[in-house]
């Protein structure tokens, strides 16, 4: 064997092993030191970012997020609200008018950088509103680290849209998405998205953060607070010791998250709990008639976390942080702000297990949100509606969880308003329309592979894409090969169908012919999107008698499902409209003939699926 092909030889390994290993991702750590000017809601700002750079590319420039720029008359924001008028967020418009034209101008948001520096050099940089593109002093070579240093000030906007001042319910303010923010960096390139009004998306990162405000506050965060007892709220006797302008120092700590945010008031109260292998979970809010059902949240609460680790993998945080902020519900690292106001306990539950969900599937899982943010949106409601159909079931019997979603999702496809779930979050032209695509097609997504592959397979494939992708950054890619491997099948042409169009599912029952000895029925395709079709018979008898029909795409059929056991009928080809098969059940016997009786198949038209038998 001569030198030249074991050269040859080893390159082909080193390609082979680089491919093989081609995931990575940034990291950050965030020191930063915050005084708060509460009367005039302002603060001033420092902060140091070691930033590392694990991928295979040189850097020459780094981005950072600057969310705040957004909230002002003019912005891209102010003109996606006034071109979607009133099809877009009712929070950001009244009547289709957008409010962030009349923003006074001491109530605008802003991060105004004061200098920049890397390893001591100041850099050059330059404001694309919510976008800053620094110009580094040296280029980040793959596997190095560099330092960051930054000052800034910042003014707390009128709340709008998640972050700001003086909200509805009467918090002094939200902070969130309220530090510039160093972008992601990945494969794809720099994330680097303008804030219109939708996602977020950040590398991992440690947070050692000081809180510097007026002594009489109460800071609710996501993190871990160091130094409680100097501090009001959380301890039933503080050593508050406040400095020469009456401020005291709040000292939060949080590892290997995307972001840090917190919310301050004068009236928060402070109550906690310790969920048996799971979070401390904490409550900050002002406790009145209107946020009673507060009180009533802890068994419900334990339970909801006791579910999630179950069936979709253990919440890794020491704590999480629900807190009254004011603008509905948006999640964060460790904490969610949400609308304390609440008409009763459920829909307060509601609320919170969706905004908590995020931690699995934004949090842990995060994927890009501005780019997938069905992955997002999508898997949190899955996870809403499985837990709320368990800790409240509903009064009157539902076939499953998700059936509220799939109706909805029926009914909307008749407006002609439905737009792919593979736009990019802030570039969907109708708010309803974004609605659908991320939070119910992204929702339905996870529905519909449980009919496919069956239950069982995608309860394997859930815990397998948390065991697989938790605390990194995975994309739809990673998660349809996950299905794949456990399932057996192929599902690519079902994500493409699903995600990439607005094509719909419509199968009916055509004919049924009763003969002397048998039933022979006929089903047509009347829609776009192949599926295998789960048949069902009830008997005069009552007994359920449970058929597959095959779809050729998958490659390998479904075996067992939630209906118990099945008898598998011939292969259904794609292209083929119309399929005949025959069964061995006389008129006599028969009650009623369906498509799917559990309705999870997201059919756009279920008035053919059903025949009674009379």
């Amino acid at each position: 064997m001569t030198k030249h092909f074991l050269l040859f030889i080893t390159l082909i390994c080193g390609l082979f092993s680089a491919q093989q290993n081609a995931y990575y991702q940034q990291f950050a750590k965030y020191k930063m030191d915050i005084d708060v000017d509460a009367a005039n809601y302002t603060f001033q700002g420092k902060q140091s970012i070691d930033y590392t750079n694990n991928s295979p590319d040189e850097l020459n420039v780094v981005y950072f997020n600057l969310y705040w720029n957004a909230f002002k008359p003019g912005s891209m924001m102010d003109q996606r609200v006034q071109f979607q008028g009133k099809t877009g967020d009712s929070r950001l418009n009244v009547n289709g008018i957008s409010r962030l034209a009349s923003i006074p101008k001491d109530q605008e948001g802003a991060q105004n950088i004061h200098w920049i520096k890397q390893n001591g050099k100041l850099l050059k940089f330059e404001i694309q509103e919510t976008i800053m593109k620094v110009y580094l002093d040296q280029p980040m070579k793959s596997n190095s680290s560099t330092k960051f240093t930054m000052e800034w000030d910042a003014n707390i906007p009128m709340q709008i849209r998640r972050s700001g001042r003086n909200n509805r319910e009467g918090i002094d303010m939200t902070v969130t998405q309220w530090y510039p923010k160093i972008a992601e960096y990945d494969y794809d390139g720099w994330a680097a998205f303008d804030y219109v009004g939708r996602e977020f998306h950040a590398p991992f990162a440690d947070f050692d953060v000081n809180i510097k405000i007026d002594k009489n506050y109460v800071i609710g965060a996501g993190g871990t607070l160091e130094n409680p007892s100097d501090v009001k709220g959380y301890t039933d006797s503080p050593s508050i010791k406040a400095d020469k302008n009456d401020k005291v120092n709040w000292h939060w700590t949080a590892k290997n998250m995307l972001d840090f945010a917190w919310a301050a008031d004068r009236d928060y109260s402070v109550e906690s709990f310790s969920v048996l292998n799971g979070p401390k979970v904490y409550l900050v809010y002002q406790k009145s008639e209107k946020t009673k059902a507060w009180s009533e949240l802890k068994p419900y609460i334990t339970k909801y976390y006791q579910l999630m680790n179950a069936a979709f993998g253990d919440y890794v945080y020491p704590s999480y942080a629900f807190i009254q902020g004011g603008d509905g519900g948006m999640e964060y690292g460790m904490c969610t702000m949400v609308l304390g106001e609440a008409k009763s306990v459920e829909s307060l539950c509601g609320l919170m297990f969706h905004e908590g969900s995020h931690s699995w599937f934004q949090q842990m899982m995060a994927t890009n949100e501005p780019m997938y943010p069905w992955m997002d949106e999508g898997f949190t409601s899955y996870a809403e509606d499985y837990v709320m159909y368990q800790i409240f079931p509903p009064k009157e019997a539902k076939p499953n969880p998700f059936i509220n979603s799939l109706h909805a999702y029926e009914k909307f496809t008749k407006s002609g308003l439905e737009e792919p779930a593979v736009w990019l979050g802030d570039h969907h032209d109708n708010g309803t329309a974004y609605t659908y695509s991320t939070y119910v097609k992204g929702e339905t997504f996870l529905v519909e592979l449980g009919y496919i592959m069956g239950e069982e397979n995608l309860q394997k494939t859930m815990k397998e894409y948390y065991n697989q992708w938790h605390q990194k950054h995975p994309t739809d890619r990673d998660f349809i090969h996950i299905a794949q491997k456990v399932s057996g099948m192929d599902l690519k042409w079902f994500h493409h169908y699903w995600i990439n169009t607005t094509k719909t599912i419509d199968y009916g029952i055509k004919n049924v012919q009763y003969d002397m000895t048998s039933t022979t029925i006929t089903l047509a395709n009347n829609s776009q999107v192949p599926m295998p079709i789960d048949f069902n018979v009830l008997l005069k008898d009552k007994t359920i008698v449970n058929y597959q029909i095959p779809l050729n795409l998958t490659r390998t059929f479904k075996t067992k499902d939630i209906n118990g056991d099945f008898k598998s009928l011939a292969i259904w080809q794609w292209t083929q409209r119309e399929y005949t098969f025959t069964i061995p059940y006389t008129k006599d016997q028969l009650a009623v003939l369906g498509i799917d009786f559990s309705q999870r198949l997201a059919d756009v038209n279920q008035a053919d699926n059903i025949v009674e038998v009379k």
